[in-house]
């Protein structure tokens, strides 16, 4: 019976487009990929990241150069210092939540309470056709 070996180096296969040469890398760094037969993506992770970042970097100048074309400004054309600040998930939860006023609490607690119960009978004649005209 033959053993198998356990490879610890892979081959990278880089980008000419984006300036990434192929090199040699240890399996460990290449992303899961499981339609490949091995298994492993062809590109190591910190490649890779650089690879998709310059795709969506090229695919941002096409939309911004067609809609130059158009005569129209680009979607994102707000200047950095106007767009508010990104906050964490967490940073937003520990904001405290804006209680109610006792007036919109007493509106609303009075709006349930004037609310009619739904009658089990058959409607009348009268009330059947505002119901459903």
């Amino acid at each position: 019976m033959a053993e198998t070996t356990k490879r610890t180096m892979r081959q990278c296969i880089g980008s000419e487009r984006f300036g990434i040469k192929p090199h040699k890398a240890p399996v460990e760094d290449f992303p899961v990929q499981p339609s490949q037969k091995d298994g492993l993506g062809r590109m190591c992770k910190p490649h890779w990241r650089k690879y998709t970042a310059g795709l969506a970097r090229d695919a941002k100048a096409r939309t911004a150069a067609a809609a130059a074309a158009d005569g129209a400004a680009p979607a994102d054309a707000t200047p950095a210092e106007e767009k508010p600040a990104r906050q964490s998930r967490r940073a937003a939860k520990a904001q405290p939540v804006e209680r109610q006023s006792a007036e919109t609490e007493a509106v609303a607690t009075e709006r349930i309470a004037v609310a009619e119960p739904v009658a089990d009978a058959p409607l009348d004649a009268e009330r059947a056709e505002v119901a459903v005209g």
